[in-house]
């Protein structure tokens, strides 16, 4: 039983090692797009 949860703990760091490196270094473009929200003028602070 320990050595199995040795290795799903293994498991489980080398997968969270692999994403943080694979977050660093992929070139993922940021989600662009346009937002056109009216806002009425008694909204406005004046």
């Amino acid at each position: 039983m320990g050595r199995l949860l040795l290795w799903i703990v293994v498991a489980i760091v080398v997968v969270l090692v692999a994403g943080a490196v694979y977050l660093m270094t992929a070139d993922v473009p940021a989600p662009v797009h346009h937002v056109e929200q009216v806002i009425p003028n008694d909204r406005l602070g004046h």
